[in-house]
C-alpha cells in the first residue's frame, strides 16, 4: 500500500501539482529563572519520513539549524549554543562528512541572559533544513515577551505589535508528503543485505568446512529415523535449528549495541579501522596463512548435548555445525553483521536469516529427497578454491571501511585512484589464481582446470579490466558507493569539470560559473535570461542548494549521462538559483515578501521567495524548462533519478521550445 501511495505522489509531482511544503511545526514557550536569565524552549513536530538537521551537523555537510537573535546586540546575551534532544548520526556518501538529523520529533532549550533590563522582547529567527527525497530551507521568526512569559511565531520583525495573519495559500496548503514515504533507501538497503546474505550462505555450502557435512548428517537423519516421515521432520527441525542460532546471534548485536548505535558506529572512525584490520584477518585466514577456530571444549560440551536426542538434542546439533564451521563461516557471518551494523535497524536479524536460510535449505531439501545427494559433486579441491575466493573478496572490501575512515577524517590518504589501484591489484591476482598460476597453501596441485574455473577467472578478468578507466576519471556506476567519489581525488576530473560531452565555453560569461560536468551555470535569473534571448536557447531553471543531497545525486548520476550532458552543455542555457544562499542582499534590495509575509534579507531568500511566489513550490531539487521569455515550455519536475526519464522530459522542452 505504502509503495502504490508512493507511485501516486510521484505522479502527482510529476503532473505538476506542486505545492508549499512546511514539514515542521513549532511550539514555543519562556520560563524565567531568575531576575536575569530566562529560558527558551522550542519543540519541533517533523512529519512523517521527513528529517532536520541538528544544529551540530559538521561543516561541508547539509545546513544546520541556527539560533539567530535580532534584537540581542545590547540588550541580552545567548549562553553558548541551545541544548537540544538527542539526534541520529549518518555518514553521508554525496558529502562525504557525517550528517546529524532529526525525526518525527525534536526539543531544543536555550538559556539567554539579560544585560539591558528595559528590553521588552527576545526575537529568535530560526534557519533550518528539512529533506526527504527534496530539502526545503526555511526560516521561521518567534517573539519572547518578557513580561507576559507569552511567545508567538510572526511572519517577520518589522511588525511585531501587530498579531500577523498568515498567508491563505500558506495557511491553507497541506504538504504532499505526509505519512508517505518517498525516500525507499531503507526498505532497499534491507532487501540488499538479505540478498547478500543469502547468496553469502550459499557460498559457506561451498566451503571444506560445511560441504562435507551435508551427505553425513542428512545420512543420519534418513538411517536414524523409524520413518522416511520422521527423517524428514528432524531435517526440517534440524534446518529451523541453523536458522534460529544465527537470527539468534543478529539479536543479540542489535540488543547489545542499539539499532541507532549499530548506525552511528558505522560512521565512527575507529569503527571503520578496526573491522578493516579485522577483515584483513579474515582474508588471510581464507587464503590459508592461518585457521580461526573456537575452542575445542565448546565443540566436546555441545556434541554431549547432542547426544540427548528430541529437539533438544537436533538443536544441539546444529550449534555444533556452527560451532565447528566457524572456521569458513565467521569470517563471512562477522562481515554481514558489519555490513549491516552500517544500515541500523533490524539490518543484523535480516543479514542473518538470509545466511542462515540458504545454509539451512540444503540439510532439509535433500533430507525430502534423499535421491539428490547422488548428484552432488564430490569433495574435493574445488572447495578450498572457493574459500580463498571468498578470501580475495574479504580483502577487497576491507579496504571500502578503511576508505570510510579516511572520508570523515578528509585526510585523503586513500583517494579515488589509490583505492581503485588496489582494487584492480586484488582482483587480478584472484583472476591469476583462478587460471592457476597462483598456488597458496591449502591448494592441490591442479595440472588442468575446469571449465566453470575458467568462466568465473574470466568474468573476475573482465572486472579487472573494467576498473581501469577509472583512474582516468570514468564513473564505474556498477561499483558506485565503493569507491570514494570523484570529487575525493588526486586528478582535475573530481573537481566536477572533466571533458565529458562537446561544446564546453572557452569563456564564462558575466553571472556564471562553470558547474558540474564543465556545464556553465548562470547564478543569476535575469543575466541567464539575457544570455538565453541573445543565443535563442531554452532555458532549464535549476532551483538547487549548496546543502541540497539530491540536487547533487541529480548533477553526479543523471547529469553526467552523456545524452544528458549535451542536451545541458550544447542545446539550452543553465540558471541555477541556490535558495541557501547566505549573502546578505544590499539594504535597498530587501524587501517583505508579498507571498509569505517574511523579510528577504539574502539571495537565498530571494530565489527561494521567487520559487513559492512564481510556481507554488518551495522544494530542491526544482526542474522547469523555459522559453528566452520566461515562459514554461513543459511541466516542472522535481528529484528524476532515472535516466531516461529525465532526457525525454528535458528533449520534450527543447521540442516545444522549437515549435
Amino acid at each position: 500500500m505504502r509503495n502504490i501511495l508512493t507511485v501516486l505522489v510521484l505522479l502527482v509531482t510529476g503532473l505538476g501539482f506542486s505545492q508549499v511544503q512546511d514539514p515542521v511545526k513549532w511550539k514555543s514557550s519562556i520560563e524565567k529563572i531568575s531576575d536575569t536569565e530566562y529560558q527558551l524552549k522550542l519543540d519541533a513536530t517533523i512529519e512523517s519520513e521527513w528529517h532536520m538537521y541538528s544544529q551540530f551537523t559538521p561543516e561541508g555537510g547539509p545546513l544546520p539549524l541556527e539560533f539567530i537573535y535580532n534584537n540581542a546586540e545590547g540588550n541580552y546575551e545567548p549562553q553558548d549554543k541551545a541544548t537540544e534532544s538527542e539526534y541520529k548520526k549518518q555518514f553521508n556518501d554525496i558529502f562525504e562528512v557525517d550528517e546529524y538529523y532529526f525525526a518525527k520529533e525534536a526539543h531544543f532549550t536555550h538559556n539567554i541572559k539579560i544585560t539591558n533590563p528595559e528590553v521588552k522582547t527576545i526575537q529568535l529567527e530560526l534557519s533550518y533544513q528539512a529533506c526527504i527525497d527534496m530539502c526545503i530551507q526555511q526560516n521561521k521568526f518567534f517573539v519572547f515577551d518578557l513580561e507576559t512569559l507569552t511567545s508567538k511565531e510572526v511572519q517577520n520583525f518589522e511588525d511585531i505589535a501587530v498579531t500577523p495573519t498568515p498567508n491563505d495559500s500558506l495557511a491553507k496548503t497541506k504538504p504532499l508528503a505526509e505519512n508517505i514515504k518517498i525516500d525507499k533507501s531503507e526498505k532497499k538497503g534491507l532487501w540488499s543485505i538479505f540478498i547478500i546474505a543469502f547468496f553469502s550462505g550459499f557460498a559457506a555450502l561451498l566451503t571444506p568446512c560445511v560441504f562435507p557435512m551435508i551427505p553425513m548428517t542428512v545420512s543420519f537423519f534418513t538411517k536414524q529415523s523409524k520413518s522416511r516421515a520422521k527423517g524428514i521432520k528432524n531435517a526440517i527441525i534440524y534446518g529451523l535449528s541453523i536458522i534460529i542460532i544465527y537470527v539468534l546471534l543478529g539479536l543479540i548485536v542489535t540488543k547489545i549495541f542499539g539499532a541507532d548505535a549499530l548506525n552511528a558506529l558505522s560512521t565512527n572512525v575507529w569503527f571503520n579501522i578496526i573491522f578493516f584490520v579485522i577483515l584483513v584477518v579474515f582474508a588471510s585466514s581464507f587464503l590459508g596463512a592461518f585457521e580461526i577456530m573456537l575452542p575445542n571444549s565448546w565443540a566436546n560440551k555441545v556434541d554431549k548435548q547432542a547426544d540427548r536426542g528430541g529437539f533438544v538434542g537436533i538443536f544441539f546439533m546444529a550449534l555444533a555445525l556452527a560451532i565447528v564451521s566457524f572456521s569458513c563461516t565467521g569470517p563471512i557471518v562477522g562481515t554481514l553483521l558489519v555490513e549491516a551494523a552500517s544500515k541500523g535497524g533490524m539490518a543484523p536479524l535480516i543479514g542473518m536469516f538470509g545466511f542462515s536460510l540458504a545454509l539451512a535449505l540444503p540439510f532439509m531439501l535433500f533430507a525430502m529427497f534423499p535421491g539428490w545427494l547422488n548428484s552432488m559433486p564430490r569433495s574435493g579441491g574445488w572447495m578450498n578454491t572457493v574459500k580463498v575466493s571468498l578470501g580475495f573478496l574479504e580483502l577487497a572490501l576491507a579496504f571500502k571501511f578503511l576508505s570510510n575512515a579516511d572520508l570523515v577524517l578528509q585526510k585523503h590518504w586513500l583517494e579515488r585512484e589509490v583505492f581503485l589501484a588496489i582494487w584492480i591489484a586484488v582482483f587480478a591476482a584472484w583472476a591469476i589464481y583462478l587460471f592457476g598460476k597462483i598456488q597458496l597453501p591449502h591448494d592441490s596441485k591442479i595440472e588442468k582446470i575446469s571449465v566453470g574455473r575458467l568462466f568465473m577467472a574470466l568474468l573476475v578478468s573482465t572486472f579487472t579490466i573494467y576498473l581501469v578507466p577509472g583512474l582516468w576519471g570514468a564513473p564505474l556506476k556498477l561499483i558506485s558507493g565503493f569507491p570514494p567519489p570523484m570529487t575525493y581525488s588526486e586528478s582535475p576530473y573530481g573537481v566536477g569539470g572533466g571533458n565529458s560531452g562537446a561544446g564546453v565555453l572557452t569563456e564564462i560569461p558575466d553571472g556564471a560559473k562553470e558547474g558540474p560536468h564543465g556545464i556553465v551555470a548562470f547564478l543569476d535569473y535575469e543575466k541567464g535570461m539575457a544570455y538565453a534571448k541573445e543565443h535563442n536557447k531554452p532555458v532549464l531553471l535549476d532551483f538547487t542548494g549548496f546543502a541540497c543531497v539530491n540536487c547533487r545525486k541529480m548533477e553526479e548520476h543523471v547529469w553526467s549521462e552523456t545524452n544528458v550532458l549535451n542536451l545541458l552543455k550544447n542545446e539550452m542555457v543553465l540558471i541555477s538559483l541556490y535558495v541557501d544562499e547566505k549573502k546578505e542582499l544590499p539594504e535597498n534590495e530587501q524587501y517583505i515578501s508579498e507571498t509569505t509575509g517574511k523579510k528577504i534579507k539574502t539571495v537565498g531568500n530571494k530565489w527561494s521567495d521567487f520559487q513559492i511566489e512564481k510556481y507554488q513550490a518551495n522544494a530542491q531539487p526544482y526542474y522547469i524548462v523555459l522559453d528566452n521569455e520566461g515562459n514554461s515550455l513543459n511541466t516542472p519536475v522535481g528529484y528524476t533519478p532515472e535516466v531516461t526519464e529525465y532526457q525525454n522530459w528535458l528533449e520534450e522542452g527543447i521540442k516545444n521550445y522549437s515549435k
